[in-house]
């Protein structure tokens, strides 16, 4: 999955975006999704910092892997 199916993915399920950032940065309080150093990284960003980093070599498993975080967030679970 690309980013740009997995944002067509959180907007059919009807997911906040609230919950989520695919722009990069760090946004305060989200779930984010980035590409660096060749690397693709999901991480939740609180207050500036990145927490929780996992890194990924492929979009697809970056984007699997945040969307399951995200429906757990979402959920309540996260």
């Amino acid at each position: 999955m690309t980013k740009a199916q997995f944002l067509s993915t959180l907007i059919r399920k009807n997911i906040s975006r609230s919950y989520y950032s695919l722009e990069g940065g760090l946004p305060n309080e989200k779930l984010c999704i980035d590409y660096e150093n060749e690397k693709w990284i999901a991480h939740y960003s609180d207050h500036g910092i990145k927490t929780g980093i996992k890194y990924f070599e492929s979009e697809d498993d970056a984007c699997d892997y945040l969307l399951r975080a995200i429906e757990e967030s979402a959920c309540g679970k996260y």
